[in-house]
């Protein structure tokens, strides 16, 4: 064809190539539900990180119950009671003024045995009140100890 005899076609023209920005519906999709996981790892992981230091100051504060009784039986017994009472605020407030056997109940309730009602731990009862008492000091730590680390992994399941 002859450019000076008519009108002449043009090209075929493609479009532009997309921009980067704005991105498509899709991506902002992705970004929220990346932004929402974000949030809910960091919940998650704040709320581990207090249930940690909550356990290792509880722990703490047992082993400082301990130390304070200095191998005092009596003293021992009396530290190891006050701590439990209060630890048992923490969960049902209405258990630490429980009195004598139902007190020992609810301690065996949360370990699923009776080393309470029927063991060491009876001592709870009434050593603190006596001028002195032998036990196996031992072992009422122990069982303490088993007890308040019980508690806490059940709270922690609960969180």
């Amino acid at each position: 064809m002859n450019p000076a005899a008519g009108p002449s076609l043009r090209d075929i023209h493609l479009p532009p190539p997309p921009g980067w920005w704005p991105p498509a519906p899709g991506w902002w999709l992705l970004g929220l539900a990346i932004v929402l996981c974000g949030f809910f790892v960091f919940v998650k992981l704040r709320r581990e990180q207090k249930l940690r230091r909550t356990r290792k100051a509880l722990l703490a504060e047992l082993d400082r119950c301990i130390d304070a009784a200095k191998g005092d039986p009596v003293a021992l017994a009396a530290a190891l009671s006050q701590f439990l009472r209060r630890m048992a605020l923490r969960d049902k407030p209405a258990a630490a003024a429980l009195p004598d056997e139902r007190w020992l109940q609810y301690l065996d309730s949360r370990l699923a045995g009776d080393e309470f009602a029927c063991g060491v731990g009876r001592v709870l009862l009434d050593a603190p009140f006596r001028a002195s008492q032998v036990y196996d000091a031992a072992a009422l730590i122990a069982l303490v100890r088993r007890w308040t680390r019980t508690a806490l992994d059940t709270e922690s399941g609960h969180a």
